[in-house]
């Protein structure tokens, strides 16, 4: 058995104002609160002396590893991200694009809000779905009224889209 793993498709390079703040967020506080704190935990371990039988000391390490990994991906994430303002240079309001909220109905008349997001902020809110998901990429370009065909596990699911918004619902 291998240990090779293919590597992961980037995701699209887009991303909400909001959801550029709250990345940003995050690397500062990882960066300047989180890293500092474990930063002392790990050499206040180290100073107390065998450091191969210290837990302390090597699970410090471990979460220092973590926080550089992710404050490496959210630095190079952020480099290349494109911001896009959904409220600005809209062309058709009734029509789908991203950062839209979208009412879709399904076949059963359950209806749901969903924001068409970039794939680094889809999991930040309830509603919230990837613009490369297959939901996503269902909604993108269509109207209202029009059906959007998301493909399920063994079959097709027909989605109305019932209302377009560039503002949150209420």
């Amino acid at each position: 058995m291998s240990r090779y793993r293919p590597p992961t498709t980037p995701g699209s390079k887009y991303i909400t104002p909001d959801g550029a703040r709250r990345l940003r967020e995050e690397l500062d506080r990882l960066w300047r609160e989180e890293r500092p704190r474990v930063t002392a935990a790990v050499a206040e371990a180290a100073a107390q002396g065998d450091r191969s039988e210290n837990a302390e000391y090597t699970y410090g390490k471990k979460r220092l590893h973590e926080i550089d990994r992710r404050v490496r991906f959210l630095r190079k994430r952020l480099e290349g991200m494109t911001v896009v303002d959904a409220q600005s240079g809209r062309r058709d309001p009734g029509r789908v694009y991203f950062g839209a909220w979208v009412q879709v109905e399904s076949d059963a008349g359950e209806r749901r809000w969903y924001r068409v997001v970039g794939p680094d902020e889809f999991d930040m809110a309830e509603g919230y779905v990837s613009m490369d998901s297959p939901l996503g990429r269902a909604l993108l370009g269509k109207r209202l009224d029009e059906e959007a065909w998301v493909a399920l596990p063994g079959a097709q699911q027909r989605l109305t889209v019932l209302a377009v918004s560039y503002a949150p619902p209420r």
